[in-house]
Parts: C-alpha cells; sequence; structure tokens
C-alpha cells in the first residue's frame, strides 16, 4: 500500500503552521507592518539556510529518495543573491552573517544530509510549498509596506521556470506519496517538519526586537494581541487559504 506523504505532511504540520503564523513578527506582517531592517535580516538568514539546503540536496542526486523531489527550478539561493544586493548594496557578502537562529537552522540541515539524506524531504517541503503556496500574497505586502516598485527587493517571490504554480504543486505532491519509503519513514520526515516549523519560528521571533525597536511597544502589543478586527482576521484567513494548500 502507498503512503500519503504528501497528506500525512499536510496535516501532521497543521499545528505547526498555525503557531508559525502567530508568531509576533509574521502577525504584524500579515497585518501590513513590516519594518525594512527586520525584513532585510529575515532575507539575509533565509539566504544562509537555502545556500545549504540546496547544496546539501544536490549532493543526494542519486539518492533514492531525496532525488524524487529535487526540482532545481525551486532554487532560491540566486533569487535571494538579488534581493541581498538591493537591501544591503553590492557589497552585501561582506556585511551579512547569518543569526544565532540562522546557524541552527543551517547546522540541522548539515546535520540531517550527513546522517539522515532523507529527512531532507522535510526541509524541502516545509520552505517550498509555502513559498508557492503564499509567496505572491506576502510579496504583495511587503512591496505595499515597503513602498517597493516591481522587481525590488521580492525577487525570492518569483518562480521564474515554473509557469504553472498549481500544477507544480500537484506535481510536487505526487512526487512525495511516489517516495520508496515505509511508515515508520514517513512519520521521522513528518516529525522532521515540524521541528522545520520550529526552527522556522526562531527566525521569526529573533526578529521582533528590531521590529518592535523600528515600531513601538504599543504598536507591536496592539497588531499581536488575540484579539483582531474582522478586516484583519479575512486577511490572515485568506493567507491561510493559500497555505493550506501546503
Amino acid at each position: 500500500m502507498s503512503i500519503e506523504l504528501a497528506t500525512m505532511l499536510k496535516e501532521g504540520t497543521k499545528k505547526s503552521h498555525t503557531m508559525a503564523e502567530n508568531v509576533g513578527f509574521v502577525k504584524c506582517f500579515l497585518k501590513g507592518v513590516v519594518e525594512k531592517n527586520s525584513y532585510r535580516n529575515l532575507v539575509a538568514n533565509l539566504y544562509f539556510v537555502y545556500s545549504a539546503m540546496e547544496e546539501e540536496m544536490a549532493k543526494h542526486t542519486e539518492d533514492p529518495i531525496v532525488s524524487k523531489i529535487y526540482f532545481p527550478e525551486l532554487n532560491r539561493k540566486e533569487s535571494l543573491e538579488e534581493d541581498l544586493e538591493y537591501y544591503f548594496g553590492k557589497n552585501w557578502r561582506e556585511t551579512v552573517a547569518p543569526s544565532a537562529a540562522g546557524e541552527a537552522y543551517i547546522n540541522r540541515i548539515r546535520e540531517v544530509s550527513a546522517e539522515f539524506p532523507e529527512l531532507l524531504v522535510a526541509h524541502s517541503y516545509t520552505r517550498y510549498l509555502g513559498d508557492l503556496s503564499g509567496g505572491q500574497i506576502l510579496k504583495g505586502i511587503a512591496q505595499r509596506a515597503m513602498n517597493l516598485e516591481e522587481g525590488e527587493g521580492t525577487s525570492f517571490y518569483e518562480f521564474d521556470q515554473i509557469s504553472d504554480e498549481k500544477a507544480f504543486k500537484d506535481k510536487y505532491r505526487a512526487a512525495l506519496n511516489s517516495l520508496p519509503i515505509d511508515q515508520t519513514t514517513a512519520d521521522r520526515i513528518v516529525d522532521e517538519a515540524n521541528d522545520a516549523f520550529g526552527l522556522n519560528m526562531k527566525l521569526f521571533k529573533e526578529l521582533e526586537g528590531n521590529l518592535i525597536k523600528g515600531i513601538g511597544t504599543m504598536l507591536f502589543n496592539s497588531l499581536t494581541r488575540r484579539n483582531r478586527s474582522r478586516k484583519n482576521k479575512n486577511k490572515n484567513e485568506e493567507f491561510a487559504t493559500a497555505e493550506s494548500t501546503n
């Protein structure tokens, strides 16, 4: 009997997904409040995370499991380099470095690649399916909040080699379901995906200090309190609907 890993991942990470959306930095972002310094630091961390993930996945193109979900057209390293040049200037390589949370995330990716490469499936799923599902919504929010022109600082959200994102996500899910794995391995992949959400949450939480400095404690508390207006609730539900296709 085949294992429906795509469904297992979707259902098995719902709680983690919701928790990630409720981190203060993300809640502010979804409400259209984006502090530029915090955002560019997030882009810097994502650059190092994706660079590590894409480098490690490329090492396992002959692996019977990893090879089936290795799609170079998903790679984000080059697009993040374009964004880093926009936010930090041409000498960005001399300026940016991963934060403590970024280092922890990178180290985990390197660790699973060396010891349990099949768990790279979890990291690929957590990042790329989220990028494809909610990317255009997040791009629009970032553009409006930071007054960005089209093509400025949002290359991360553009998948130039994928013409039909919905069709590609269906292809990716089919690849997940075709993996030659047993139930124990599938369960371990879901567990790793939840851990990956946790690593992402730490990245977001790390940025809250700069965000609070940028917008003020009172505004931050107002934006992140539990009671939300109907308008903001609808905005978050729109994003959640896009993400629910993971």
